[in-house]
């Protein structure tokens, strides 16, 4: 990154899907693909399913609400002000009865370019499984 940018509040690329309105406060291409920042507004009945990574690290600072995340081994209730950091090769799911905000950080990864590839998806791409698995495996996204 040569020069400073300042996203404001309610701007930053934005991705609304059904569960979730994703802001990209801090694209992977300003730091060399080493760190992004997401600000998700989590809608009602959010629930983002079962995975690890291979690579990235995944933090979870949470803004409003409460948001469960489920380990195989435990699951915590996070609210406002809690963070709750994911390493590599972690299986984890998130959910949001109530709705929320949270800021998801991720170490190593892309994942603003994985919700860009997902905007340009069809449903029919959608509901293709082995494109969608090559498409999560592309930017270090693993359900099995």
């Amino acid at each position: 990154m040569k020069e400073k940018e300042i996203v404001r509040n309610g701007e930053g690329e934005n991705y609304n899907y059904s569960q979730d309105h994703c802001f990209i406060k801090l694209s992977s291409h300003r730091t060399n693909g080493e760190l992004s920042f997401v600000e998700d507004t989590l809608k009602p009945g959010f629930y983002l399913g079962r995975h690890h990574h291979k690579l990235m690290t995944e933090v979870f600072y949470i803004l409003e609400g409460e948001v469960e995340l489920i380990f195989d081994d435990e699951s915590i209730t996070a609210g406002p002000g809690d963070t709750v950091t994911v390493p590599p090769n972690v299986w984890h799911a998130a959910k949001c009865e109530k709705g929320g905000k949270m800021l998801t950080i991720f170490k190593n990864g892309q994942f603003d370019l994985y919700l860009k590839k997902l905007s340009k998806l069809s449903d029919s791409d959608f509901a293709d499984a082995e494109l969608m698995k090559s498409i999560s495996a592309e930017f270090d996204i693993y359900e099995e």
